[in-house]
C-alpha cells in the first residue's frame, strides 16, 4: 500500500517515556528495547522534548502513539493535527504510529478522555474513512487500539473484535492490541478475557500494550475497574498476556505508565518481566 515502509519496532520489550528517566536510560537501558511516546508532547518547533526525543531516536527504535485524532468522532479530522503529525513522523520516521479506536472531540471541544462508540455499521464506515484519510496524509500504516470500556451500547450490532478485524480488511491498518484493556473491558462488561484473545484478528497485531489499573466497585458491589496507568501490572493480566504470546509468537510489548511514574528501576523490573513472560510463553 505505501511505497516506503517503516521500520518495524523489535520483538522485545519496551516502555513509554517519560523525561524524568531520559539519563537512566541512557546510562543503562537494561531490558528496554525500544521506546514509545506521545505525539502530541512532540508537536511543537523546538525545546527539551524534541531534543531528548532526537537523541533517543538515535540509539532506539520509537513508537509514536496519538492520542488526539479522535478517528471515532462524528466530526471531520482536525487537518491542522494532522499536518502537524505528518512532520513529526517525516523527521522522526518512527518504527510505528498508532491511535485509539475511540473519540475525543465534539464541536471544537477536545475531551481529556479516549471516548468510546457503538459498534454500527455506520460507525464502521465513518471510522474506516477516517483511518484511510490518516494512512493517506501521513503516507504509512497506522494501528488501531482496542478500547478499555464500561459498558456497552445497546446500538451495537458488532463484536468489538469483529469490528476491528473488518476495520483491517477494508483499511489496510495493523492493530494495536492492548491486553489490559481487554482484561478491563471483560470485567467490567462479565466477559471472559481468554474467549476475547481466542476471537482477536491476531495477525493484524504490531504492537501489545500492558499497563496497570485500578479496582473499584460499582452500586451494587460489583467490579469496576479503571484504565489507570498508574500501577504495576497484575497478575491475572500477565497470565492473559502468556496466553496471547503463546497463541501469536512475539510481538513488541510495551509497559505503559502514565501516571505516579515510579522510579526507572521500578519501570524497568516490569519490561524484565514482559521479556521474561514472552520468552517462558514462546518454549
Amino acid at each position: 500500500m505505501f511505497d516506503n515502509p517503516e521500520p518495524r519496532l523489535p520483538a522485545k520489550a519496551g516502555v513509554g517515556f517519560k523525561s524524568r528517566h531520559y539519563g537512566d536510560i541512557l546510562a543503562d537501558p537494561g531490558p528496554v528495547a525500544w521506546l514509545e511516546v506521545h505525539a502530541e508532547n512532540y508537536l511543537g518547533d523546538g525545546g527539551r522534548p524534541l531534543a531528548q526525543l532526537r537523541a533517543l531516536a538515535e540509539r532506539f527504535e520509537i513508537s509514536v502513539h496519538g492520542v488526539g485524532l479522535s478517528i471515532g468522532g462524528e466530526a471531520p479530522l482536525d487537518r491542522d493535527h494532522l499536518a502537524r503529525l505528518k512532520h513529526l513522523l517525516g523527521w522522526l520516521n518512527p518504527a510505528s504510529f498508532s491511535e485509539h479506536l475511540a473519540w475525543s472531540s465534539h464541536e471544537g471541544t477536545f475531551f481529556n478522555d479516549l471516548l468510546p462508540l457503538p459498534y454500527t455499521d455506520e460507525t464502521l464506515a465513518r471510522v474506516a474513512d477516517h483511518i484511510a484519510q490518516v494512512q493517506d496524509a501521513l503516507g504509512r500504516r497506522m494501528l488501531l487500539e482496542n478500547p478499555s470500556t464500561y459498558l456497552e451500547f445497546a446500538e451495537t450490532t458488532w463484536a468489538e473484535t469483529d469490528f476491528l478485524a473488518e476495520l483491517s480488511r477494508r483499511t489496510g491498518c495493523g492493530l494495536l492490541l492492548d491486553v489490559n484493556n481487554v482484561f478491563v473491558a471483560c470485567t467490567n462488561r462479565r466477559a471472559d478475557p481468554y474467549a476475547y484473545i481466542d476471537a482477536f484478528p491476531l495477525a493484524a497485531v504490531g504492537e501489545i500494550h500492558l499497563g496497570g489499573h485500578d479496582a473499584q466497585a460499582d452500586e451494587h458491589g460489583a467490579p469496576l475497574l479503571i484504565d489507570s496507568h498508574g500501577t504495576q501490572v497484575i497478575d491475572p493480566v500477565w497470565k492473559l498476556y502468556a496466553y496471547t504470546m503463546a497463541k501469536s509468537g512475539a510481538l513488541p510489548t510495551l509497559v505503559e505508565w502514565d501516571n505516579d511514574v515510579p522510579d526507572w528501576p521500578v519501570l524497568a523490573a516490569e519490561a524484565q518481566r514482559a521479556a521474561s513472560v514472552m520468552a517462558e510463553a514462546l518454549r
